[in-house]
């Protein structure tokens, strides 16, 4: 073989093979070949998810946890408590990345009144449908000034959530975790002058529908 065969030989076999540059694997930080790599937040709250205080004593801030790439980030709250004011109070905080994705978490402060001291709500009560009950129970029993254990608060069975008389009669599941995952109620009203005494309320989860749900003390 010719010298200039021999070269070219070669020359094929360097191109095609052995000669193939190395990648080089040295990106610029944040960076993967010509790819950004991104993070994302996390938000989880410190404490309690369901904060229950009596009127007149101060709410403190436990504050969350929220990090990006495992570095502390700012991070910030809608909503605030008025600890003077009896009431439902939602809060919800937000971190956010420098591309605009968002992660969030939340917690929920009831503030009970003085003027439900007198109040026991305490007892079984039959869920009634088109004006019959409907074989559905549910159980309260009062843990605190206020505040209940309900035991199926739809009705259903297999969910156990706290309940409180708020002020008046006023009534309502505050948001919090349950059995059945997120799980509250709104339009909650307790008639204690009804013979026998009723209330109504609507109940928010994912595996209940929208109607109000009366119940009857038995």
């Amino acid at each position: 073989m010719t010298n200039l065969k021999k070269l070219l030989v070669l020359s094929l076999l360097c191109t095609g093979f052995a000669c193939n540059k190395s990648d080089d694997f040295n990106y610029p930080e944040g960076t993967v070949g010509q790819s950004k790599i991104v993070y994302f937040p996390s938000v989880a709250v410190k404490g309690d998810k369901l904060v229950i205080l009596q009127s007149g004593t101060a709410y403190t801030e436990p504050g969350v946890t929220a990090l990006l790439n495992g570095q502390t980030v700012q991070f910030t709250t809608a909503g605030t408590v008025d600890a003077t004011k009896a009431g439902i109070y939602n809060l919800t905080y937000t971190a956010r990345n420098e591309q605009g994705y968002t992660a969030s978490d939340w917690r929920t402060v009831v503030v009970i009144g003085t003027d439900v001291s007198t109040h026991d709500y305490s007892g079984t009560y039959a869920r009634y449908v088109s004006g019959s009950p409907n074989g559905q129970t549910s159980t309260w029993t009062k843990r605190a000034n206020g505040v209940y254990n309900v035991v199926n608060p739809g009705g259903a069975t297999g969910v156990t959530a706290t309940a409180v008389n708020y002020s008046g009669n006023n009534i309502a599941i505050p948001l919090q975790i349950t059995e059945a995952g997120p799980f509250s109620s709104s339009g909650g009203v307790y008639n204690p002058s009804a013979n026998p005494p009723r209330y109504d309320w609507v109940i928010i989860n994912s595996g209940y529908g929208t109607a109000v749900r009366t119940f009857i003390k038995q």
